[in-house]
């Protein structure tokens, strides 16, 4: 048996926390499965190191920054290997690029290209625990660069697919994926089982749990994956392919205040104009989300639509750049948003889904600005200062006290 084993920041920390993840390594060793464990950097050096660098050289290139980042992993690899060895364990540090993960030259967010195994599969037959740097890897060039928020599960996943190991292991500060943010509903639910579909939605809709490039990659190539707490000794949430949870509804309310919306008012109501507007969007490539487009009248239409808050400005800018192309009278936005969502396979054979949720902002008096639909989920966008009381007025309507 291969199992792939992921532990965050929180995990590792300081010593005690090294410590006890290596104790979970050598149990999992010592039960006769190979193991390959990645890690990201400890605790919060990731922002540490960015700080330091704006401290030299405010808006560093991109290339830099990474060859500075990279090693917050290189230290977490190198301190878990000597904890295994003073367990009396045979254990191996590598960086990204040492595990074969190849990436895009995208520095800053690179994409996993592929991932030659030859060197993690020659430590496993010496028996050795491969320990594996996340959130890194190297161009074809040989540069060194960082997957983006959320790399080392990508990492994760991306070994356990190309090794095809039995199970990927993603250890969090929490015990599983709850129906909602425990530290907003103290009543959350952990669910023993999720789908791929239903945990991409989640992540992709705010939940902090997994990230959705992990999930996608997961889903991709069958890698069965178990989210568990690195803290407590519990079964966690295993996310797979199908589960026996079809007679429910909903299996999570996820929140992101990550979001901001453009509003383009008195727009031309003829073909094309949709087009011009998100061919800019493509262009400076800025994600869309929510868009909502108005029936027209006296031959105008308004077109609302919702960006990450980091994408803001440049967004702004871009079409105010193209105004007289485009052509529209006026141009508002809005940073103080919120989309709270509600992701489920069962809701595609249930009929009102929407309208209890509905129902339970209403009862709260939070008043709904957009609203986006898909087979197994309904988001809203509302007012930031709204946002925990809609999840837990959501939470109650579906999962009771």
């Amino acid at each position: 048996m291969l199992t792939v084993q992921k532990y965050g920041g929180s995990s590792v920390a300081d010593a005690k926390c090294i410590k006890r993840v290596a104790n979970i390594v050598a149990d999992t060793y010592r039960n006769g499965s190979d193991v390959v464990v990645v890690l990201s950097a400890p605790g919060d050096m990731t922002d540490d190191l960015i700080e330091r660098a704006e401290e030299i050289l405010p808006g560093a290139s991109r290339r830099e920054l990474d060859m500075l980042l990279a090693t917050g992993e290189q230290q977490s690899v190198a301190l878990m290997a000597m904890a295994l060895e003073a367990l009396g364990l045979p254990a191996v540090s590598m960086t990204g690029w040492q595990a074969g993960i190849h990436t895009t030259s995208r520095f800053g967010d690179a994409r996993i290209r592929n991932v030659t195994t030859e060197h993690v599969l020659a430590e496993l037959e010496r028996k050795r625990i491969v320990i594996v740097a996340g959130f890194q890897g190297i161009t074809n060039s040989g540069e060194i660069t960082t997957i983006g928020r959320g790399g080392s599960d990508t990492t994760a996943v991306a070994l356990a697919a190309s090794l095809h190991a039995d199970l990927c292991q993603i250890y969090k500060d929490v015990e599983g994926v709850y129906t909602a943010n425990p530290r907003i509903v103290p009543e959350a639910k952990k669910l023993d089982e999720i789908t791929y579909d239903e945990m991409l939605e989640l992540a992709s809709m705010g939940a902090e749990v997994l990230h959705n490039r992990a999930v996608e990659m997961a889903r991709k190539y069958g890698v069965k994956l178990e989210v568990r707490s690195s803290f407590v000794s519990k079964p966690g949430t295993i996310v797979k392919e199908k589960t026996k949870m079809e007679e429910t509804k909903i299996s999570g309310i996820a929140k992101d205040s990550n979001i901001a919306r453009i509003a383009l008012v008195g727009l031309r109501d003829e073909p094309g104009v949709a087009f011009k507007v998100f061919r800019l969007m493509a262009a400076r490539k800025i994600n869309v989300d929510i868009i909502l487009q108005s029936i027209g009248r006296e031959n105008s239409k308004d077109i609302s639509f919702t960006v990450a808050k980091s994408d803001l400005k440049a967004a702004e800018a871009a079409l105010l750049d193209e105004r007289e192309i485009i052509g529209f009278d006026k141009l508002d936005v809005s940073n103080t948003l919120c989309k709270v969502s509600i992701v489920g396979a069962g809701m595609i054979n249930s009929s009102g889904v929407a309208a209890a949720m509905f129902e339970a902002l209403f009862d709260v008096a939070v008043n709904i600005h957009m609203i986006s639909t898909s087979e197994i989920k309904v988001s809203v966008l509302i007012d930031d200062v709204n946002a925990d009381v809609a999840v837990r007025a959501i939470h109650k309507k579906f999962f009771g006290e």
